[in-house]
């Protein structure tokens, strides 16, 4: 059994009649995407080349039909698209920045958590207030009841504590300030 296709001259003569309209409407729905435009052109002929029939229909011009494949055609295509992944290539993954580790900050956190529980209640205070609500050291002086300078040298030998406590870390001024923010993160989770 042999199915029924148009013949080469009703197909040539559509083309020539339509092509160009065709061409340029889907021009229109491929963002002027020549290449792709082409492509749907080309599967819009070759689908009135596998339906006959649709010559046969009562109006008088193939166009509307010929649009209505088309844009189905170009919907197709645009959602298959969008259902694949994007493809990347190695030069794009090369530049891309690699992604922080996360199992070193969580260890990190832990090291921290638990080093701020070896601190005296009054040295916890003053770093919670400070470094974890992020208050001033007058602001701190005022919610704990204590003088400024106390919250002060509190705070400065808690942080020396940590220092300590922490194995690996430098006693720098720069772990101080890092570890504190650890230290943030580790006791507001």
């Amino acid at each position: 059994m042999t199915t029924a296709t148009t013949d080469e001259r009703t197909l040539a003569e559509l083309q020539r009649e339509h092509g160009p309209a065709l061409l340029h409407f889907l021009l229109g729905l491929t963002f002027g995407d020549r290449q792709r435009a082409e492509d749907l052109s080309q599967e819009t002929l070759l689908r009135a080349w596998q339906h006959p029939e649709a010559f046969d229909a009562p109006y008088d011009s193939m166009r509307p039909w010929l649009f209505t494949v088309a844009r189905r055609l170009a919907i197709d295509a645009r959602r298959s698209r969008q259902a694949r992944p994007t493809e990347v290539s190695d030069v794009v993954l090369e530049s891309a920045p690699a992604r922080e580790d996360t199992a070193d900050s969580a260890v990190r956190a832990l090291d921290v958590r638990e080093a701020v529980r070896t601190l005296s209640p009054e040295h916890r205070a003053v770093l919670v207030q400070i470094y974890f609500r992020g208050l001033s050291v007058g602001e701190t002086a005022q919610i704990l009841g204590i003088p400024a300078g106390t919250v002060k040298s509190r705070s400065y030998y808690a942080l020396r504590l940590l220092s300590r406590n922490l194995p690996g870390y430098s006693s720098r001024s720069s772990s101080s300030s890092s570890a504190s923010r650890d230290t943030a993160s580790a006791t507001s989770t």
